[in-house]
C-alpha cells in the first residue's frame, strides 16, 4: 500500500465485537472504517447509519470482492471465522480475524495456507497483546527484571445474564464454551510469556448443552515452570494475572485481558513499582494500528502474534478438548 494512505477497513458481522472494533478504529492513525457487511440488508444499513460509514453490503461475499476495501476484520462467531477469512483472502484482502482464530487447528492450518498461497497479511485478533502496557511487560521480561519465570496464574471468568442454550456461549453448534471464548486469553498470555508447554493437566465442568462451562489447566514447561489457568462461565473471577520469577513478580491488575495497570514487586526486598497506561480509545485500536502498519509496509505476518504461534495455541486447545471428549460439528467436517 502507498505510504501515508489510510487503510479502508471493512467489517464482516454487526454484533458486539464489530461495534468494539468500529469504536476503536478512529483512534488509529492509519485506518478508517469504510464498509460493513451483514447477512441481512436491514442490519447492514443500520450499522452503516450508526457509524456513518460509506458502504453497506448485504452479503459477506460482496464486501470481500469490493475494491473499496483494503483490509477485513472478521467479527462473526468463531464457528465461521475460517470460512469468512478464507473467502476474503482469496479475493486478495488482508484479514484480521477476531480471537479465537478459528475452532480447531485444521481450520487454522487452512487459513494460514491460503494466506501464504495468496501472499496476503493474516493475523489473529488477540487484541490484549497490543496495548502499551503489554509492550512494557515484554520489555521487562526481555531485560530479566523478574529473573527466571517460575509460575503464572491467570484467569478469566464472568457470569452471563442468561444461559441461552442457543446463544454463542453455550451452543455447541457455534463452538460454545468457556475455553474458546475466555480461556484463550490466559492460554495466549502463557504462550507469550513461557512458550510451548511440554505437559498439560486439565479439568472441566461440562454443562447441559455439552460444552465446558468452567475449566482449569496446569501447563508445565521444559524448564519446570508452571502456569495455572482458569476460565469460567459459572462465576466472575478476579480476571488478573500474576507472574512470579526468581527476582520479582508482576501483578497485572483486573482486567488482565484489558491490560492497563501492573505492579512489580521485588522478591525479598522493599522495592515496588506500579505502571499505569490507560487506553487511548477502547484498546482495539492498538491491534488495528499494528496490523495497518504491517499492511502499509507490505509485510505478511505480525511478530507480536505470529501465525505459527496461533496454530500452536489452537493445537493445545484441540488437545484440551480431546481430553474432555468435547467435539464440535466443525471437528468432523
Amino acid at each position: 500500500m502507498e505510504i501515508g494512505k489510510k487503510i479502508n477497513w471493512g467489517i464482516i458481522g454487526t454484533g458486539r465485537i464489530a461495534r468494539a472494533f468500529a469504536e476503536g478504529l478512529p483512534f488509529t492513525g492509519n485506518g478508517r472504517l469504510a464498509a460493513v457487511a451483514s447477512r441481512t440488508k436491514e442490519r447492514s444499513i443500520a450499522f452503516k447509519n450508526e457509524w456513518k460509514i460509506e458502504y453497506a453490503f448485504e452479503s459477506y461475499e460482496e464486501l470481500a470482492k469490493s475494491s473499496k476495501v483494503d483490509a477485513v476484520y472478521i467479527a462473526t462467531p468463531h464457528s465461521s471465522h475460517a470460512e469468512n477469512a478464507i473467502m476474503c483472502m482469496k479475493q486478495g484482502k488482508a484479514v484480521l480475524s477476531e480471537k479465537p482464530f478459528a475452532v480447531n487447528s485444521k481450520e487454522v492450518s487452512e487459513m494460514i495456507d491460503v494466506a501464504r498461497n495468496e501472499n496476503v497479511l493474516l493475523m489473529e485478533g488477540m487484541w490484549s497483546r497490543f496495548p502499551p502496557l503489554m509492550h512494557k511487560l515484554r520489555e521487562w521480561l526481555k531485560e530479566g527484571k523478574l529473573g527466571d519465570i517460575r509460575t503464572l496464574h491467570a484467569d478469566f471468568g464472568f457470569l452471563p445474564k442468561n444461559k441461552d442454550p442457543k446463544g454463542r456461549l453455550f451452543n455447541p453448534e457455534l463452538a460454545g464454551g468457556s475455553l474458546l471464548d475466555l480461556g484463550i486469553y490466559p492460554i495466549s498470555l502463557a504462550s507469550m510469556i513461557l512458550g510451548e508447554p511440554t505437559e498439560m493437566k486439565t479439568l472441566a465442568n461440562i454443562g447441559t448443552t455439552q460444552v465446558d462451562e468452567q475449566a482449569g489447566w496446569i501447563f508445565r514447561y521444559s524448564n519446570g515452570a508452571l502456569a495455572m489457568l482458569l476460565s469460567s462461565l459459572e462465576c466472575e473471577t478476579r480476571q488478573e494475572a500474576f507472574i512470579s520469577g526468581t527476582i520479582g513478580n508482576v501483578r497485572i491488575h483486573k482486567q488482565c485481558w484489558k491490560p492497563q495497570k501492573m505492579t512489580f514487586s521485588e522478591t525479598n526486598g522493599d522495592h515496588t513499582e506500579t505502571v499505569e497506561m490507560p487506553f487511548s480509545g477502547n484498546g482495539f485500536n492498538y491491534e488495528a494500528e499494528s496490523f495497518g502498519n504491517l499492511l502499509i509496509e507490505g509485510k505478511k505476518e505480525n511478530p507480536i502474534m505470529p501465525l505459527d504461534e496461533s496454530l500452536r495455541i489452537m493445537k493445545q486447545m484441540d488437545q484440551i478438548r480431546k481430553e474432555w471428549n468435547l467435539i464440535y460439528p466443525m471437528d468432523v467436517r
